[in-house]
């Protein structure tokens, strides 16, 4: 444990999940088929999501609905569908890919990357602003949130282009900030943190199963915020993607600071870097692995892309550079708004998929709307969230739905009796709901359930 307080080296917003993506659809006693409605409940990244619609078949219909617990979260999650969604004739693949895990994982990013998430900030800005009632690509559906929710993802999107004066020295305050939650996580053990690092990662992560997690990899993100790192290049600029403003008290007073609060102990890498269906991956020479969470996190994420445009009807008919075709060549963010056409049209269109964010605090009023009494075929919901969960989620289960609830293993905080206690916790969640474990594998990332006939 830490010397700090429990669950802190977690942080206060989830930019991504304690565990890897799935494919929702073959969760639970069947898989799901035909027309499929599925929540996704704090999942804090769209890995879900891509996961989900690369499993998807031709015949199948796919609505996916979205509540998170804040606005920073919405608008990372719409970056990076925008990012995923981008057509390769905008920009290559290659770049896609990286540019993805540049702005997914890493507090400092390469100018090119710098200029691409705002350009994609300036694009989401006049999206949110401009949709009413329909949204402009139903991958990117904010037309259920309020207005005011509608405003604070503008101000977030604008954050993006221009950062407020203080933070003009923007390397500066991102190192400073992510240094400072790493003394405050580690206390008196800040100078031996080197120590602190590897033990987290030889004693916690790769006995957990995550061999793949390279050192020198690992250490770089706990020390810079730097994730991947996959080609030379200058990683300087703030990933203005991962700040964000909390609330302290201070001698009576409310301070609002702006920072970096979010994991400084798991890492990036477990959302797609350590599950492959690829064994050639997990390969290893005199017992080390060949390849890292790094290599498997690309191959991963590119993977899903080229599905994605197998699915968007959209596959190129010419090779794209790869060097120099990045999205911000399309749009320059400079351009006055008032003659700015927004592109977000030009993205994908997924054949039978949607995916629409709801209210912040939707969760609790789903079952009084009779649009979602038993809607939904599968709801997954991710650790930080699961004090939401109530026997009223019944009420919008379709027969025979899955639960599928993201477990605390990967939590590096906790200790093993609070990992089990969690997990008893949600079984008694879901029984209280009407749900039993279901038939399958029994893993310890999730837990899954099924709906129990009436």
């Amino acid at each position: 444990m830490s010397t700090g307080r429990t669950m802190e080296g977690a942080g206060c917003v989830t930019w991504w999940g304690f565990s890897p993506a799935l494919d929702l659809l073959c969760r639970g006693s069947e898989r799901q088929e035909g027309e499929v409605n599925v929540l996704l409940v704090g999942s804090g990244d769209p890995r879900h999501i891509l996961k989900t619609v690369a499993g998807l078949r031709d015949t199948d219909t796919l609505h996916i609905w979205v509540i998170e617990n804040s606005m920073d979260v919405v608008a990372r999650q719409l970056l990076l569908l925008f990012l995923a969604l981008t057509p390769q004739e905008s920009m290559g693949l290659h770049e896609k890919t990286e540019v993805f895990l540049e702005l997914f994982g890493n507090s400092e990013v390469r100018s090119q990357t710098e200029e691409i998430l705002r350009h994609v900030a300036s694009e989401l800005s006049l999206s949110v602003t401009e949709t009413l009632e329909t949204p402009t690509n139903p991958c990117l559906d904010t037309t259920h949130l309020r207005f005011k929710e509608r405003d604070d993802l503008d101000r977030i999107f604008k954050q993006w282009i221009h950062p407020p004066p203080s933070a003009r020295s923007a390397h500066v305050s991102i190192a400073k900030t992510w240094d400072g939650r790493v003394r405050q996580h580690l206390g008196t053990r800040y100078d031996s943190r080197a120590g602190c690092f590897d033990w987290d990662l030889t004693m916690k992560l790769h006995q957990k199963g995550c061999g793949v997690i390279n050192k020198q990899h690992y250490k770089l993100w706990r020390e810079r915020g730097v994730a991947f790192e996959m080609r030379e290049g200058i990683y300087q600029m703030a990933n203005e993607s991962l700040l964000s403003t909390r609330v302290f008290s201070h001698r009576g007073d409310k301070m609002a600071l702006r920072g970096y609060w979010g994991d400084i102990v798991s890492s990036p890498y477990l959302s797609f870097g350590i599950e492959t269906d690829d064994e050639k991956l997990l390969q290893k020479q005199n017992g080390q692995y060949v390849k890292t969470a790094q290599d498997i996190s690309y191959v991963n994420v590119q993977a899903l892309f080229k599905s994605l445009s197998c699915r968007g009807g959209t596959p190129p008919t010419q090779t794209c550079s790869e060097e120099g075709n990045a999205l911000v060549a399309l749009e320059p963010v400079s351009q006055p708004e008032a003659h700015h056409k927004s592109q977000i049209n030009e993205l994908m269109h997924l054949n039978g998929v949607s995916v629409t964010f709801l209210p912040l605090d939707s969760l609790s009023k789903l079952p009084e709307k009779q649009k979602y009494f038993h809607f939904f075929n599968s709801i997954c919901c991710a650790a930080s969230m699961v004090h939401h969960l109530s026997p009223t989620l019944r009420q919008i289960a379709a027969p025979k739905a899955s639960l599928v609830v993201e477990l605390a293993k990967y939590l590096l905080d906790l200790t093993k009796e609070q990992e089990v206690g969690f997990a008893e916790k949600v079984g008694d969640v879901a029984k209280e709901a009407g749900f039993e474990p279901s038939q399958e594998e029994k893993r310890d990332v999730y837990a899954t359930f099924t709906l129990q006939e009436e």
